[in-house]
C-alpha cells in the first residue's frame, strides 16, 4: 500500500503529464531559458489558506531551484490583497508549475474555507464535523487535508482504515448482528483492529447493533427530533459508543443536530461541491 507522499507524488506526476505534456511549447518559444523572475501568490478572496505545503511539493518537484518564500501558512484566515508567498527561478519553471499550483491552491483553501464555516457553527459544542468519500478521484489525499487544515476532522481516508456497514452492506448480508460478527471474525482473523460503524435507520436496528457491539452508530436520515431520541437510547445502553448523524444535513440545520449531543456529523459538501477560493500567480 502506498504512503500519503507517494499519492501524493503520483498525483503531482499525473498533473505535469497532462498540464504540460511535452512541452508547454508558449513559453519554450517566447521566454529565454536562463531568464530569471519572482512571482507571487496574491489572495484575491477572503477565506482560509490551504495547499501552501503541497504548493512546495509542485515547485520541487518541477524545478527544485526554484525558491519559494512563504508569507502565510496553511489555516491562516486571508482577504484580498493578501501575499501567500513568493517564488523567485527560471521564468520558464514559473510559468509551467502555475497553473497546476493554482488549481491545487484553490480547490484545497474553498475546502478549507467551506469546513471552517461547518465547524464554527457547531462552536462550543463537542461534536466535529467529518468529511465523506465524496471526494475528487485522485486528489482525495488533498482535499482530506484541506478538510483538517480548515478545522474538520477526517472520517475515513478510505476503505481499508475502518469498517463502515452501510445499508448496500446490509441489503446483501443476513442482518445487523451478522454483519457485525461476521467484521469482527474478520478482523481477528487478519490481525487487525479496526473501528467497526454500522448506518442504522430506526430504532430496532440501534437496539441490534448495540446487543451486536459497535464502536460507531451512524444516524442516516434522521430528524433532528429522532436524533436526540436515538442519543438517549444509545447513551443509556453504552455511553463509550460514537454517534455519527450523516444525510442531507446542510450549514443551517448542523447546530439541531449537534445540539443532539453527537459526536460527529458527516457533511459531504465539504468536498462534493465546493468553490474554490480566489487567488492568482503573478509576476512582482
Amino acid at each position: 500500500m502506498k504512503t500519503k507522499d507517494q499519492l501524493i507524488d503520483d498525483l503531482l506526476t499525473l498533473a505535469f503529464a497532462e498540464d504540460v505534456g511535452d512541452g508547454d511549447h508558449t513559453t519554450l518559444s517566447t521566454i529565454p531559458q536562463d531568464e530569471t523572475g519572482r512571482q507571487h501568490l496574491l489572495v484575491k478572496e477572503e477565506g482560509i489558506l490551504a495547499g501552501v505545503e503541497i504548493a512546495k511539493k509542485v515547485f520541487e518537484k518541477f524545478d527544485p531551484s526554484l525558491k519559494m518564500t512563504v508569507m502565510i501558512g496553511d489555516g491562516a484566515h486571508v482577504k484580498p490583497g493578501d501575499i501567500a508567498f513568493v517564488v523567485e527561478g527560471k521564468v520558464r519553471s514559473l510559468l509551467q508549475t502555475e497553473r497546476i499550483m493554482l488549481n491545487i491552491m484553490q480547490r484545497m483553501s474553498g475546502i478549507a474555507t467551506q469546513t471552517a464555516k461547518y465547524q464554527q457553527r457547531l462552536d462550543g459544542l463537542k461534536t466535529k464535523v467529518l468529511d465523506t468519500r465524496k471526494t475528487t478521484p485522485g486528489m482525495r489525499m488533498l482535499e482530506k487535508e484541506a478538510v483538517r487544515i480548515g478545522g474538520g476532522s477526517n472520517h475515513r481516508i478510505d476503505r481499508f482504515d475502518m469498517i463502515l456497514i452501510k445499508d448496500n452492506h446490509l441489503d446483501f448480508a443476513a442482518g445487523i448482528r451478522q454483519a457485525i460478527e461476521a467484521a469482527k471474525k474478520y478482523c481477528a482473523e487478519r490481525g487487525k483492529d479496526l473501528k467497526i460503524e454500522i448506518e442504522v435507520r430506526n430504532t430496532d436496528e440501534i437496539n441490534q447493533a448495540l446487543e451486536a457491539g459497535v464502536d460507531r452508530i451512524m444516524l442516516d436520515n434522521f430528524t433532528p427530533e429522532r436524533t436526540r431520541e436515538a442519543v438517549a437510547q444509545v447513551r443509556a445502553v453504552n455511553p463509550a459508543v460514537e454517534i455519527e448523524s450523516s444525510g442531507g444535513i446542510t450549514l443551517d440545520t448542523l447546530r439541531d443536530y449537534g445540539e443532539c449531543g453527537v459526536d460527529f456529523i458527516s457533511v459531504g459538501a465539504l468536498t462534493h461541491s465546493v468553490k474554490g477560493l480566489d487567488m492568482s500567480f503573478k509576476a512582482c
